[in-house]
């Protein structure tokens, strides 16, 4: 009897250890398991209602098993306390409040006691898998791996990373490429993320991270720091761009990245399936990056607007289409290096719109300045674009203008002033035939003409200001021009994709304006709280902001 005992022991600490090898967990977490499938067993024995423990002796293999009783002066519930004079049979030195243990019998498991403790066990160890893989891969993100695909579901490409599994979604695969099963693949290890099922590893090889990863990996200079990738783009599987810089004036970017006969730049296009490479050396300069950007094109000039973000470039004629790209390939990289929306102009087209511009605000101008053609057109000559600049400038600026004096500065400095004021009322009485409150006038930063633009996209009450998020209020709108590539025709068509901004979008507040705008809406809130206790929300919360408002709605 005492040898099956020994033996079932030793059985006991070999099954824990033979599955915390194979799991690469360890092996406490498969005795705490094994524990935890003994104390569900013996509750069905002894009954649910017991608070029975069991321990298993990681060394020896011994297992002991007992209940916990609470020492108390009246017995009420019979199966987690006892009373003081049956305690002192189990321990001499119990007193009231004591917990005490009960020992008792090894249980013989039964078939369903067994099958029942597997699955207890199976699912301890399963989660600690889980949580393991998890550990192991969340700080990992940015780095390559590489694995062997097991399967291609539904399109996306199941790989096995050793330890656990990726998956590369088919947006992240690079087109036309072919996954073979049993096949080795480098990826980037783009996110990881939590889940029931087990960490899900999501991999990509379309990333413009993993193109930077694999240059890393073949120009020792980038690895040691010496050369710095400042910006990447990818059309994956066809062509790509990069900006670098070297801080070793001795050392050339552009050369070492490409390697002796091309040999570096090379082993990293054919890993992303023969996908054509621009190395391009970056500048502080914005103009000069664009420039370089747009290679092979020749650019004539770089005009910048850093308000809107946007970046308009006029070539020649004859490089437009080098300029553009095939479908719109080339533009569209150089846009997402420079993190701008790139406008590309002939000269001819760019001459269109200067001659086109310089008549509109010539002739604003005139209309609202009252002056003459000649005068008009000096003004915008000079740079003058708006009203505003034309009101409040420093006087001397314009008396210093050729043909100018302190007293004709003056004469327009009064007009432009008026100008604006009749602008105003006119937007004023637009504002309220909108129904736009007069209390949303007393909010700091916005204008008269800020109040119609509300009005149109029906933010017409404080309620309707506070609702908004900052961004949703001030977020400026991005447009990217894309062309056909090839000839064109010389009115070309032109194709413009609008990304929805903020609401007040075109004016160019800044974040801390946006912020004062929506405390100011949101400041009868706080009031409401004083007076009836209610919440108010914050800035930044804005579910609570929701139901504040509702609240309010239904008072």
């Amino acid at each position: 009897m005492a040898s099956a005992i020994s033996a079932n022991r030793a059985e006991l600490l070999a099954i824990a250890t033979s599955v915390a090898t194979e799991k690469m967990i360890d092996k406490s977490i498969v005795i705490e398991a094994m524990e935890e499938a003994i104390q569900k067993s013996a509750r069905n024995r002894y009954g649910a209602e017991n608070d029975i423990r069991a321990k298993l002796d990681p060394r020896t293999g011994d297992l002991r098993l007992w209940r916990v009783v609470e020492v108390v002066e009246e017995v009420e519930d019979y199966f987690k306390q006892v009373d003081l004079k049956a305690a002192q049979k189990l321990d001499a030195n119990a007193k009231l409040g004591d917990f005490i243990v009960d020992p008792l019998p090894p249980v013989d498991l039964g078939r369903i006691d067994a099958q029942s403790a597997k699955q207890v066990i199976f699912q301890k160890v399963r989660d600690a898998e889980r949580e393991r893989q998890f550990e192991e891969f969340k700080d990992r993100a940015g780095e390559v791996i590489t694995g062997v695909i097991k399967s291609v579901e539904f399109g996306h490409v199941i790989v096995n990373l050793g330890r656990a599994e990726g998956v590369i979604r088919r947006d992240q695969q690079i087109p036309r490429e072919v996954a073979r099963v049993g096949e080795r693949v480098r990826a980037l290890i783009l996110k990881v993320e939590r889940n029931n099922r087990g960490p899900q590893i999501f991999l990509s090889r379309a990333h413009p991270e993993f193109m930077k990863k694999l240059f890393a990996q073949e120009v020792p200079e980038i690895y040691d720091g010496i050369i710095t990738i400042m910006a990447a783009a990818r059309d994956p599987g066809s062509r790509a761009k990069i900006g670098v810089i070297s801080r070793d004036s001795s050392i050339d970017p552009v050369g070492a990245c490409v390697g002796m006969k091309g040999s570096r730049v090379q082993a990293v296009v054919q890993e992303m399936q023969g996908e054509k490479i621009d190395i391009i050396p970056w500048s502080e300069d914005t103009a000069t990056f664009v420039v370089n950007a747009l290679q092979p094109a020749t650019v004539s000039r770089v005009v910048i607007d850093e308000d809107e973000s946007r970046i308009e470039v006029v070539v020649p004629d004859d490089q437009l289409s080098l300029a553009i790209g095939r479908r719109g390939q080339n533009v569209r990289l150089a846009s997402q290096l420079t993190n701008s929306a790139i406008d590309i102009l002939t000269e001819a087209e760019s001459s269109e719109k200067r001659q086109r511009e310089f008549a509109e605000r010539s002739k604003m101008f005139e209309e609202e300045l009252d002056v003459d053609e000649t005068l008009s057109q000096l003004l915008v000559a000079e740079g003058f674009t708006e009203l505003e600049e034309v009101a409040y400038i420093d006087i001397s600026e314009l008396a210093n203008i050729e043909g100018f004096d302190d007293e004709l500065g003056e004469e327009l400095q009064s007009r432009a002033v008026e100008a604006l004021e009749r602008r105003e009322e006119a937007c004023r009485k637009e504002r309220r035939e909108l129904g736009v409150e007069d209390a949303l006038a007393e909010i700091p930063h916005l204008t008269e003409q800020m109040l119609v633009v509300l009005g149109k996209g029906g933010i017409k009450t404080l309620d309707d200001l506070a609702d908004l998020a900052t961004d949703e209020l001030i977020a400026k709108k991005r447009v990217e021009q894309r062309r056909r590539d090839g000839a064109a025709p010389p009115r070309r068509e032109k194709n413009r994709e609008e990304d929805k901004g903020g609401v007040l979008g075109e004016f160019g507040l800044n974040e801390e304006q946006g912020n004062e705008i929506i405390m100011a809406a949101r400041a009868h809130w706080f009031e409401d709280e004083d007076e009836d206790g209610a919440s108010a929300p914050g800035l930044e919360d804005e579910p609570v902001a929701e139901e504040a408002a509702n609240a309010d709605s239904s008072q």
